[in-house]
């Protein structure tokens, strides 16, 4: 596949929105290890292979572990996800697939306040733009290197 639209082709500052958030979420106190972990679930969900290729690489670098990224597809029924990843990737799927229940919401609560619940909020929403934006434009696979966007 041939990309429609390379970032470097678009306006000057289009991005800028996006990077900002991610700076922003990066110094949240956020588990980035995690949200990679959420990253790569909404890539899969929205089946987005740049970000796919990208969150993988990344997920490997932060230390998780390849059988739990080959299972995340099914991580509900893995034994070797906490209760935290299970309440975060449930949250990740519902605000992704636009249908949070009360249930899904209020499991959060164990483990984070209103204000990181509304940071990791954030970053499910930043994800998915970034999915809408290389599914539209083909961004291609396969060459991203760690920290390239740094």
């Amino acid at each position: 596949m041939k990309p429609r639209i390379s970032f470097k082709d678009a306006s000057n500052g289009f991005i800028d929105g996006l990077m900002k958030t991610g700076s922003y979420l990066k110094k949240s106190g956020l588990d980035q290890k995690l949200l990679t972990l959420v990253d790569y679930r909404v890539s899969q969900i929205n089946g987005c292979a740049f970000c796919l290729d990208m969150h993988h690489k990344d997920a490997i670098h932060l230390g998780e572990t390849e059988l739990r990224l080959h299972s995340l597809a099914a991580w509900k029924e893995c034994p070797y996800y906490t209760e935290q990843e299970r309440a975060v990737l449930a949250y990740a799927e519902a605000v992704t697939t636009g249908s949070v229940e009360d249930e899904v919401f209020e499991a959060l609560t164990p483990f984070y306040s209103k204000p990181q619940i509304a940071d990791l909020t954030l970053a499910i929403a930043n994800i998915n733009s970034w999915n809408r934006l290389n599914k539209a434009f083909l961004s291609t696979p396969g060459n991203y290197q760690v920290g390239q966007f740094a």
